[in-house]
């Protein structure tokens, strides 16, 4: 039971490189060869995949906190 919350944390720490593009945005960045507009892209398509779950993160800490204010 310990090792699993053992590869929780390690995952949390190790980061990897990971390519974020779709199939037709990769064809169309490689084919122009200009990696800083390719690198642009993928950190963007990282920045709206992450907004949802920081809000839905967000929501989720206020409705336990409220219930938590309830009970007490």
């Amino acid at each position: 039971m310990c090792n699993k919350y053992l590869v929780f944390i390690l995952s949390l720490l190790i980061s990897m490189s990971v390519n974020a593009q779709c199939a037709m945005c990769r064809a169309a960045i490689e084919s122009e060869g200009n990696v800083a507009k390719a690198e642009a892209i993928n950190d963007g398509i990282v920045y709206l995949m992450a907004i949802p779950y920081i809000l839905v993160g967000a929501i989720g800490y206020a409705v336990y906190r409220m219930y938590k204010n309830k009970k007490a």
